[in-house]
This record gives structure tokens, sequence and C-alpha cells, in this order.
């Protein structure tokens, strides 16, 4: 894989991930360090020349009216990297990190803060050499950009913090020889330039998306593979039904259920019976999984747009010899979609926990009680249930919108600030949970499958009885109980490798997010 220019005009979600999660070689190209060199020559001009600009020759925030001495603008950049280092919690995880320098490295190399490629070039040494600063997870309210944990990243530049490399937690200063560098001594603005933005809540909303995408895709196949082994229809799917209300999510929902459940020998096998509706759970999964696509949706197109955003202050205009100062560091757009994300994948999880209850309830199944024979000697599956129904409950306090509050900062200077780094971090963790309600549902849709089949040899749609395949692959089918948190963790793994999707999408195409 070729190294990405982190300083091209457009980066994708794609791209971050693979710098993120496959340690992807990164660098920024001549053009790049061109622009670069001439918005800091043309900083450094303007110390000389005493002009007031914030933050490179005055104090921060409610001390913007501090005017700074030239021989103190060094000072004043290596003091707000310490003074603003107050995350507190444990470290975001190491692909988190890197995301965030790598985009960091791209606002940078845009060539509008003013930072020297010296400083640019440190932070592409420690993404492509395994220096990943230690960046506490809580402290930010989402508005002057992710100030206190960007500020613990900047640190490790100077030879202060901590940094993982190679597996061990270090000081700042080990780490940099590690990798045969010393302690950077910073220029006017820098300090400013490496804290100030959203790369932290745009980082996490980056991985969360990408994961997101994934998830929604694979809620389908699980929904899928439950209406079969229910003995449910997939006439509620005809394309006609939800042309008539034409929301993205919807239609793609449709479509994709109509796909996975082709040539079913088990619901051919009911056609005409007495049952004359499926539950909801079923019957509007276009509806439910839809809207909760949508939600994904938009939270990508407000991801996309920020990843490739300046969001520094102030910026500064080269050609023109020119900076404004303005707040493009507020995170209220990524707070917003990150809330709207967060209820989304909530309602997934939701809707997955209730289809689960029907594939456990014999009342509601037809299917032995909790999915195993000989039960009363034998739980089965029941406490998969209470695990799912534990962790969607949890997500309806984790859903709660993080962007509503506001708490002023800075002497009340700061006087609305937007939380978007609490409200995807929120987000985060109601994807994780979902992943294993959704784990859960496989695992007992493909329990369902066996039970159903062991009389009737009925085959099942084309790109259910792919996950069918996968699933068994990995998790053998319960004859009596066993340590059920094993193939919880074990199912959770393989969704997230991505080894279901795979599997499906070679059988009957992409699964749509968007119609």
């Amino acid at each position: 894989m070729q190294p990405l220019l982190l300083d091209k005009e457009t980066i994708s979600i794609e791209d971050l991930v693979t710098v993120a999660r496959m340690d992807r070689l990164v660098d920024v190209s001549t053009s790049g360090e061109a622009r670069v060199a001439k918005t800091s020559a043309l900083i450094e001009r303007w110390v000389k020349e005493k002009r007031v600009i914030y933050g490179i020759t005055t104090g921060f925030g409610a001390l913007c009216n501090v005017t700074i001495s030239e021989k103190d603008t060094r000072r004043l950049q290596e003091n707000i990297l310490m003074s603003h280092a107050a995350g507190v919690g444990e470290p975001l995880p190491e692909p988190v990190v890197r995301a965030i320098m790598a985009l960091r490295v791209h606002d940078l190399s845009l060539g509008y803060s003013g930072c020297r490629m010296e400083t640019i070039r440190y932070l592409l040494a420690f993404l492509n050499q395994g220096v990943t600063p230690v960046v506490p997870e809580k402290g930010s309210v989402g508005a002057s950009g992710d100030l206190a944990p960007t500020a613990h990243l900047g640190l490790v530049l100077i030879g202060k913090g901590e940094a993982f490399f190679r597996g061990e937690r270090i000081p700042g200063d080990e780490a940099l020889s590690r990798i045969g560098l010393n302690p950077l001594r910073l220029s006017a603005g820098e300090g400013l330039a490496l804290i100030n933005g959203t790369q932290v809540m745009t980082a996490i909303g980056a991985l969360v998306v990408n994961d997101a995408v994934r998830l929604s895709k694979m809620a389908d196949i699980a929904c899928a593979m439950t209406l079969e082994v229910l003995m449910g229809s997939n006439s509620e799917f005809d394309p006609r039904i939800h042309q008539v209300r034409p929301h993205p999510g919807q239609l793609a929902t449709a479509d994709n259920m109509l796909r996975l459940t082709a040539e079913s020998q088990i619901i051919d096998s009911h056609q005409g019976c007495a049952r004359v509706q499926d539950a909801y759970t079923l019957r509007c999964a276009p509806q439910i999984h839809g809207a909760s696509k949508d939600a994904v949706a938009h939270a990508r197109r407000v991801i996309d747009i920020e990843i490739n955003a300046t969001t520094t202050n102030p910026l500064i205009f080269p050609d023109t010899e020119e900076f404004r100062l303005g707040g493009n560091f507020h995170g209220q757009p990524v707070a917003m979609a990150a809330d709207y994300l967060s209820m989304g994948l909530a309602e997934l999880g939701s809707v997955s926990e209730r289809r689960i209850e029907r594939l456990v309830n014999p009342q509601l199944s037809e299917l032995p009680a909790f999915l195993i024979k000989e039960g009363g000697i034998n739980s089965g599956y029941m406490l998969g249930q209470y695990a799912a129904a534990a962790l969607v409950s949890e997500n309806k306090v984790l859903a709660h919108p993080a962007c509503v509050d506001s708490i002023p900062t800075s002497a009340n200077k700061e006087d609305h600030v937007s939380m978007g780094t609490i409200a995807i971090r929120q987000s985060r963790e109601i994807l994780t949970n979902v992943e294993s309600v959704i784990a859960i549902e496989l695992l007992c849709a493909a329990q369902a499958y066996d039970l159903l089949t062991e009389t009737r040899k009925l085959i099942a749609g084309r790109g259910t009885r792919e996950a069918y395949r996968v699933i068994r692959r990995h998790v053998p089918y319960m004859d009596r109980d066993r340590e059920l948190y094993k193939d919880i963790q074990t199912m959770r793994n393989v969704l997230r490798s991505g080894e279901i999707l795979d599997a499906v999408e070679a059988a009957v195409g992409r699964i749509k997010v968007e119609k």
C-alpha cells in the first residue's frame, strides 16, 4: 500500500481507517511543504513586526487581551500544552489517537495555521514509527476544539507527557529518543495550532461511522435469518410498498431483505398459511432499520466534511497576508450528528433484542424454549436475551443527547460549547453494545435454523445460508449448556472481522445503506 499523502485536498474515512488500524505510512507532498513554509514564514515576520495576533502574541481564551513579548512567544506555546493537558480517564485506544494525529497533520498541512514543517514531520514520524501519545478520553467540552486531549498529544512533541511504543507506556522524552528525535522547540503559534480543532471528536466519529455502516448491514442479515426461522414472510419487502414512501434507508433495507431471503425454501414452505401479518420487528424492518441507516448516512456526510476541514483559530491566509479570527473549532455539527447517530444505532439494538425475545420464547417462535433441547436441565439462550436487554437498556441512557447541554468555560468567554466529544464517545459505546446484541441474535437465529431443519430439510435464502455457514465455522450448534459468554465474544469478533458480510455480499451483491 502506497503512503497516504495527508495534505491532499480530500481524504476519505476509508483512508483514515487504513492509517488508524492498518498502520499505513503517511507523508506530505512537496506542494504541501511549500504551503506550510509560506505561512510559517509569514507568522515569523508578523511576530518581528510586533503585530497583535490572538494566541500568537496574546494569551488564550479570556486572557486574549494580555500581550506577549517576542522573547516569550516560544514559552507561551509550551505553556499552553502543559496548562491545557488536563484530561482524565482511561487513554483513548491507540487507533483513535493515530486517527487524531493523521487529521491534525491534514489540517496543519493545508497551510492555514502557521505551523512549521519541522513540527509536522514529528507527527509524521510518530505515525510511521509507532509512537502513540497517551491521550485521556475525558476533559473536552468540544469548543475551542478538543483542547485537553490534543494538548496531551502535543506534550510528547516537546518531550513531556507519555506515549505508547511497541506495547510499552513510557515517558514522552523516552519515546522521542527511541525514534531518534530530540524534544521539539515550538515556534510562535504552534502550541495553539496543535490543540485548536475538532480532530478528537472527528477521529472517533470517523471510526464509529465506518463501523456503523458495517453494523447496519449486519442488522439486515440478522433480521433476515430471524425472519426465516420464525416463519415470516418476505412479501412485506415488495418494492411497491416502499416506493410510495421512498426514504433512502427504507428502500435499501427492503431491497437487502429481498435479496437475502431469495430462494428460501423455508419461506416458501408456509406460503398461504393462516398468519395474516408478521410482528412489527419483522414486517417493519425496512422502516426501522431504514431510519437508522439514514442516521448513519447523515453522520457519514458530516464526518466526510469535517475530516477535510480546517478547524483552527486564527486562520492565516498567506496569499493575501491576512488572518481572521473565527469559530471553526466549535464542534456543534459533529455533536448533533453524533447524537443522531447514537439514536440510530440504539434503535438497531432495540429492535434486534425484540427479535431475540421472539426467538427464545416458545409462545412466539413455536421452537423449543430458549432454543435448547431438554429445557430445564439446560437453559440454552435464556441469558443471551438477558444480556441483550441489559445492553439495550444501557443504550437508552447513553442515547440522551449531549449537544443540548452547555456549560460556559474560560470566564464566560466561551459561553456556549458543543459537548461533541462526549456525544461521539457515547456513540462509540452504543455501537459496541449493539455489536454484542446483534451477535446474540445471529447465534440465536443459527441455533433456531438447526432446530427447525432437523426434521424438515429446508434450505435458507441465498444470503442467509451464507451467513449461517460462516457462523457455524466458528460456533457449533448448542446441544447442551456451555459457557455462553465465549460464544458471544467469538460471534462479536466474527461480526467485526467482516467475514459474514463478505460471504453474504459475494452471494447476493452489495448490502446497501442507501438506495
